[in-house]
């Protein structure tokens, strides 16, 4: 099974652009992971997501994880938060036991593993103390690539979710490719022009059931907010049928 991936640029149709991608583009990219031959051996990766809340990563990009996982790579998603505040009249520890159950579920269906970094829903955290704790926990998972909240959002506990990644990245030594994933594009991301597109046509059910665990928060409502929209958008505007996208960081943020 093939997936397809468009990095957008000026001057190249999509198509060949996309074919130039697939043989010409460092071992730490998209194309690269995605664009495995059969009967050729894959050099395995390490993939990690780190999404504010459980259902962020699966409504963000569970379609690119499930395709990156059936392309034979690692996969671990940390969740900032369990939820704790995402389920009206329950308390957090109710929540939190809800919410974590549902996440499990989810990466079950993704093949993913899972992490809680251990913050509130709703009183997330950015400071020195914190920054350590998840900059450990992404460096023990020794990521070749993240994918993260893009930090232009109207959730703080997204913003939060995203400068971590940001600052654990820098301090890092940028030694993975940080990817940006978008959410209810226009409610809450805002200013986001890809870079990147993956083609989730083949992972697309399989994303769909892995938000669909998330069962006390409304999944029909998440896909209404703007995400059944967005794959098919995205679709478009890469000439496949459903498709996820990405901005990719290069050193500097891509409107600077």
């Amino acid at each position: 099974m093939q997936y397809n991936l468009l990095v957008m640029a000026n001057n190249h149709s999509r198509r060949n652009f996309m074919k130039q991608t697939a043989v010409g583009i460092g071992a730490m990219s998209l194309p690269a992971l995605l664009f495995a031959q059969k009967g050729v051996a894959i050099n395995k990766k390490k993939v990690v997501c780190l999404g504010a809340h459980p259902d962020d990563p699966e409504s963000g990009c569970g379609g690119t994880l499930a395709a990156l996982r059936k392309a034979g790579h690692e996969v671990t998603i940390i969740y900032l938060t369990a939820g704790e505040a995402g389920i009206d009249g329950v308390s957090h520890d109710q929540a939190a036991t809800i919410r974590k159950k549902e996440a499990s579920d989810a990466c079950k269906i993704l093949d993913a593993k899972n992490i809680f970094a251990g913050q509130i829903d709703g009183d997330t955290i950015m400071n020195n103390e914190w920054l350590q704790k998840l900059k450990q926990i992404i460096a023990n998972e020794n990521p070749d690539i993240l994918f993260a909240h893009w930090p232009l959002d109207a959730h703080k506990d997204h913003q939060v979710a995203s400068l971590i990644a940001i600052q654990s990245w820098l301090r890092l030594g940028k030694k993975f490719a940080l990817y940006f994933f978008e959410v209810c594009i226009g409610e809450q991301s805002f200013v986001f022009h890809p870079t990147d597109y993956v083609d989730i046509t083949n992972t697309q059910e399989q994303k769909r059931k892995a938000v669909y665990c998330h069962l006390s928060q409304d999944p029909p409502g998440i896909y209404q907010c703007g995400h059944a929209a967005m794959e098919d958008f995205r679709g478009r505007e890469m000439g496949v049928k459903s498709a996820e996208a990405f901005i990719r960081m290069n050193g500097q943020l891509p409107f600077s």
